[in-house]
């Protein structure tokens, strides 16, 4: 793939010449459309329903998570060109059927999911990251930048984007996985999503704790699924919610296997090459899940990747 042009993957398929881009809790979503008047295989988007222009100004990584499904330019890839997924947002309890929306009839092993998230909730994450890789989808974090070009509006591929908190292990669930350096990666405990903007401060029952040590067995066991290794889950089980995310350095990237592609990440050219894929957005409207915090507009960063609400006793499959 090509962030403005020549994002390659080592050992992957390459995307030449094409676009790409996640958030955070919030009150928007967007209503599913496909719109590309002047393309012959036209993006296709999944969002939430009920339109609001209103907070189209809200940062989309605040909001819930979306997907975008770009093919591939089929006229002008170089080399063996990947369709890609536009992932932007906070994994809620809506966001795995809002990718199985934009998935059907797509072949999922021949396209690439790019990431610019918050985080959000630990076990649709989880739910959300064993389909991927079951499918072989590829990962990777940058941020897609929307402009004017001579056949209609086109999306580009920027690196410095983030990926924090659940994202972080969505990020992992990629056959292969690629992290440009301008990208951050940041990490930190799960906590309860309703508490944790004053964790010190707030009040805690043996349940609540049960729901976070049970969280983290299961985040635990996904991780090694994954192929990841138990440094990532010791350097975000080291960082409380009242303190800043910690940023993996590119040492710590490898060390937790999270780079599969580093070769790539450290000589990928700057330079734009190419056509890009065009795409056309609509926007929408959606109240965000009841464990995630609420406001009337924005919701603020909870700084972590949150613990579900008890599931009444259930026993885990071997899946979970």
């Amino acid at each position: 793939m090509a962030f403005v042009g020549s994002l390659t993957f080592v050992g992957l398929a390459r995307i030449g010449a094409m676009a790409v881009l996640l958030t955070l809790p919030g009150a928007v979503a967007r209503g599913e459309a496909t719109h590309a008047p002047t393309a012959s295989q036209p993006s296709q988007n999944a969002h939430a329903p009920e339109a609001n222009r209103a907070t189209d100004v809200i940062e989309p990584r605040r909001q819930p998570m979306t997907f975008t499904w770009h093919p591939a330019p089929k006229h002008s890839c170089i080399g063996d060109c990947r369709d890609w997924i536009e992932a932007v947002g906070v994994i809620t309890s809506d966001t795995p059927a809002l990718f199985e929306k934009i998935a059907n009839g797509h072949d999922l092993s021949s396209a690439t999911v790019v990431l610019n998230s918050g985080g959000g909730s630990v076990l649709d994450a989880i739910a959300l990251g064993r389909v991927w890789r079951a499918a072989g989808l590829h990962t990777t974090v940058g941020h897609a930048v929307t402009s004017e070009g001579p056949n209609g509006k086109t999306r580009t591929i920027k690196p410095n984007a983030y990926c924090e908190s659940m994202c972080v292990f969505l990020l992992l669930a990629g056959e292969s996985r690629f992290i440009p350096n301008e990208a951050h990666v940041r990490v930190h405990q799960i906590w309860m999503g309703d508490r944790a903007s004053d964790a010190k401060a707030a009040a805690y029952a043996a349940q609540d704790l049960m729901i976070v040590q049970r969280d983290v067995g299961r985040l635990a066991k996904y991780t090694f699924d994954m192929g990841g290794t138990g440094d990532l889950l010791s350097l975000a089980l080291s960082v409380p919610p009242w303190e800043p995310l910690h940023e993996l350095t590119r040492a710590e990237l490898r060390l937790s296997n999270l780079v599969t592609d580093e070769a790539v990440a450290e000589h990928a050219p700057a330079r734009a090459t190419g056509a890009q894929a065009t795409t056309a957005l609509t926007s929408a409207q959606k109240p965000v899940q009841e464990r995630l915090p609420k406001t009337d507009a924005v919701v603020k960063s909870t700084k972590t990747a949150e613990a579900a609400p008890p599931t009444g006793g259930a026993a885990l499959t071997p899946e979970q």
